[in-house]
């Protein structure tokens, strides 16, 4: 009972996560996305998989797992997504991808 709290918590978050990735890889592009946001997301699941492993495992480690897992996956997907956008740009007469949204809307 002492790690409800806790697993709840992680739930929410892992409900996100799922919608996070189903944008990352429809939309094709990395708009919206922070390469370091999710750097920094990763680095608090494993830094709670190591507490858990350090100071005694319990059926809340599986949670820290399966987000880790869903956030390295968005990670992943940014890294493709990000070549997706650097095509988009040698496409559309160079210029970053914002630039080329920018051509492509007239702003």
């Amino acid at each position: 009972m002492n790690n409800v709290f806790e697993m709840l918590m992680l739930v929410c978050f892992g409900v996100a996560w799922p919608f996070s990735l189903y944008k990352s890889w429809t939309t094709r592009t990395t708009g919206g996305k922070s390469v370091v946001f999710l750097m920094v997301i990763l680095l608090g699941y494993i830094a709670g998989i190591t507490n858990k492993v350090i100071n005694g495992m319990d059926y809340v480690l599986f949670f820290y797992f399966a987000n880790a897992l869903m956030v390295l996956a968005d990670t992943i997907l940014f890294f493709r997504n990000k070549k997706y956008d650097g095509r988009l740009g040698d496409s559309l007469s160079g210029g970053t991808p914002m630039d080329n949204q920018m051509k492509k809307h007239h702003f």
